[in-house]
Parts: structure tokens; sequence; C-alpha cells
């Protein structure tokens, strides 16, 4: 009789365990209904169980520029084109690498909530949804302008809903001007130097929380994460800044296909496709032990996007 094959949190899991380490211990397995306690924000409630050093961090680093993280790995191409042609046959047209990145990732916040957190004002916050920033050309061309797109995703997607939620949102911004664009619009005709104080505003105001729900809404540094397709640009992939305005945590590239030979057990040389992926992290939400077990996951859905397919079991949520 055929054993069931292990998710790749499971894996992971088991090798924490044996250590007696394991970063969800503490974890709930439920999802709790909560209700909104003082210094809570309107995406995202306070987290008031942290270690001490977690909780002093923030404070010695202040903004993401001091507590930038930058981290590479590649992805096997040969693997997640095979996938992605499987799901172009099922009917979703333009289905791509940038629909699995997104759907590993939304599928590792499942089991890893913690790298679904950002830091404002000197606090760490659970987010409460999943919310993937990506600035798009409305069309492809040196005088086209950019336009930046905000996707919710739930924890619970599978690469179809993923897709599914990522076009309605794409192609309704490149038909028709976005609520970004309208906002920018606005702000192009404030004088220099008003709109130098309105920015100070907003981000006193963003501080404390208070911020407009609208302009949250809207905002490209508000969110759980930045990707940029380099590839579709012919280069390879960067380490891009986060941004200390808002509160983005991690910034995700990945760029062109590339061909390395390798040796295989057999003696041959088998040519392999790879795509670069870099990313950068705000190392004050979570512990870089956390973080790699976070990235584990990801690489393994990656390797295996077929264990996507089928919605998670449980989705875990973060601490109090």
């Amino acid at each position: 009789m055929s054993k069931k094959k292990k998710t790749p949190a499971e894996e992971i899991s088991e090798t924490e365990e044996s250590s007696g380490v394991g970063p969800e211990a503490n974890k709930p397995e439920k999802k709790k209904k909560r209700r909104r306690r003082f210094g809570d924000r309107y995406e995202g409630r306070r987290l008031r169980t942290l270690a001490p050093m977690q909780y002093v961090i923030p404070y010695i680093m202040k903004v993401r520029a001091d507590s930038q993280n930058h981290f590479e790995d590649r992805i096997d191409m040969d693997i997640l084109d095979a996938y992605c042609a499987k799901k172009q046959a099922e009917g979703l047209t333009g289905f791509g690498a940038l629909h699995a990145i997104l759907a590993a990732y939304v599928r590792t916040i499942a089991e890893r909530p913690g790298i679904n957190r950002f830091v404002a004002g000197q606090h760490v916050y659970a987010r409460k949804n999943i919310v993937a920033n990506m600035t798009i050309k409305k069309k492809m061309g040196l005088d086209c302008p950019d336009t930046v797109i905000k996707v919710i995703f739930d924890p619970a997607d599978t690469p179809d809903d993923v897709y599914r939620k990522f076009k309605e949102v794409s192609d309704k911004a490149t038909a028709d001007d976005t609520d970004f664009d309208n906002t920018a619009g606005f702000l192009r005709h404030v004088p220099g130097l008003i709109l130098r104080g309105v920015i100070g505003f907003l981000r006193f105001l963003d501080y404390f929380g208070i911020l407009p729900r609208g302009l949250i809404k809207v905002s490209p540094f508000h969110g759980s994460l930045v990707i940029t397709s380099m590839g579709s640009l012919g280069i390879n992939a960067i380490y891009h800044h986060l941004y200390d305005f808002g509160n983005v945590p991690l910034f995700f590239s990945y760029g062109k296909k590339y061909t390395e030979n390798q040796l295989q057990q057999d003696g041959t040389v088998r040519a392999r496709r790879f795509v670069d992926l870099r990313v950068v992290t705000d190392e004050r939400i979570c512990d870089g032990y956390y973080y790699a077990s976070s990235f584990k996951i990801m690489q393994r859905y990656l390797s295996h996007p077929d264990l996507l397919d089928s919605p998670p079991e449980t989705v875990k949520e973060d601490i109090d």
C-alpha cells in the first residue's frame, strides 16, 4: 500500500519538531473570531505576545532601510513551465510563472502566517488579508504609462483562484484608469512645497494608524508584498529596496530564463532552464529561522506545483 505524499510544510515541520524549536508551536490551529482592540489598525491587528527581542527591534531599527535583508534563490522552470502549460490547456489562458509564484507564496502564508506581518508605528501587526502589489504597463512601450494594481488573496486560494483574481484586476487596470491613477493624477496638480507637507502629514497619520482607508486601498506602499517581473523586460532579477512610506515588508523580483548544463547521476549532461528569484525582506516581522522555514516551503511548492491544486486542509493563524 502506497504512503500518502507529505506536503512541504509537513516535511519541514517534522524536522522542526524533532529539534524541539518549531516556530509554529505557539500558534492556534483554528481561526478565531476576534474583536478589534485598542491599538489595532484597519489592515491588521497588533501582536501582543511577541518575544521581547522582537518587541524591541522596531524601536532600534526604526525604518525599513535599516532592516533590509537580501535573499536569492532560483526556480526550476522545466518543472514550472510544464505546470503552466497544463494550466493553459485547462483554459487558464496566459497562466505563467507569475501566477505560480504568487500561488506558492499565498499557500506558504497559510502555513507560516508570520511572513504576512508588517511594522507600523514601531509595532508589529498581523495583516488581515494577503495583498499583492504590482506595477504594470497599460501597453508595452517606452512612452506608455505605468499603473499599480493591488490584488487581494485568501490563504486558502488555489492557483486557479490566484489566476482569476489577478486577471480580473489587471484586465480592468489596463482597460481604464484605476483609483491609483486618479489619486496620483490629483496629487500631480498640488504645488511641490505643499505636496511635501501633505506627504509628511500622511506619514504622521500612517504612524498612528489613522490614515484614511481609501488611501490604504489605493496605496502601492501598503500590502503583503510587491512583486515585479524583470524577465518580462528581458533582464535578470534585481534586489529592489523596500519603502519607508507604508508597510510592505517584502519585495519579490524574478528575472529572465537562462539555461545551465547539469551533470546527472548517470554521467550524462542535461540542459535545464532556471529563473532567479531575489527577495528583499523586513527582518523585523519575524526571525531568520522562521523566514528560512517559510522560503523552504515556498520552494518545495514551486518544485511540486501540483500540490497547490487542492486547497490547504488547514489555515494557520498568527499569534495573539
